[in-house]
């Protein structure tokens, strides 16, 4: 589905890579920045230009606190997961208002190739094309997207790689769950509530205490096919 096609209330998987498939970032606090565009940067109004020193002044990025003297904070779409990870990331959104998801990936695509570029001194652009975008059709879609998101992605990042992660299951979802460019934490209760929509999560009836449960059928699932085809 191409986000022009995205509507009001509807949720869609976004998803996006760095150019020719390369890394998005230089060091570890670049990627940190891209994951801090998603809570400020959703918001109707536009953001000030010094909008980096009055969030540092409130207490800095990583408390997300809101400058009391901006305008109240009006969400153009909800996140229900995300994870960054070094070549691309993965969103789980929900539009809000008409337009706001084209407004809110523009803003974070353009806010972070900015911070980049200035940063490294380097011009062009950071991604490989406009985000690309999935209309989720049904609640197993997004209990399966939502594993695929938080789960299997920081799982590529366990040692030996994912099939080792699917093996050894419940050490690899201790090591997701420490992965700091990811919702999951969050999402398990297992840190303060910062990005994530859990009033939206619990109306559609996401329990976080089953979904580990229901992570492990989905890669053990997934290990099954791997081993299937690996020929």
């Amino acid at each position: 589905m191409g986000y022009r096609e995205a509507v009001t209330d509807s949720f869609v998987h976004v998803y996006n890579r760095g150019v020719k498939k390369s890394e998005i970032y230089r060091e570890q606090g670049d990627l940190f920045r891209l994951m801090y565009s998603l809570y400020f940067f959703n918001t109707a109004h536009a953001m000030p230009s010094s909008w980096v020193r009055d969030v540092t002044n409130a207490g800095g990025m990583n408390t997300f606190v809101w400058p009391e003297y901006w305008e109240p904070r009006r969400p153009l779409v909800s996140i229900l997961a995300f994870t960054i990870m070094p070549n691309h990331f993965h969103l789980v959104l929900k539009e809000l208002v008409e337009g706001g998801l084209s407004r809110f990936m523009h803003r974070v695509g353009m806010g972070y190739s900015k911070f980049i570029n200035e940063k490294y001194d380097e011009s062009g652009s950071l991604f490989q094309s406009a985000y690309k975008a999935r209309r989720i059709e049904d609640d197993a879609d997004i209990r399966n997207l939502m594993t695929y998101t938080m789960v299997k992605n920081p799982f590529e990042l366990y040692p030996g790689g994912l099939a080792n992660a699917c093996r050894n299951f419940d050490q690899a979802y201790e090591h997701a769950l420490a992965y700091p460019l990811s919702s999951l934490a969050e999402y398990a209760e297992h840190s303060k509530p910062a990005i994530l929509d859990h009033a939206l999560l619990r109306d559609i009836g996401h329990d976080s205490s089953t979904f580990k449960e229901f992570s492990r059928d989905r890669m053990l699932h997934h290990l099954e096919q791997m081993t299937i085809f690996d020929f």
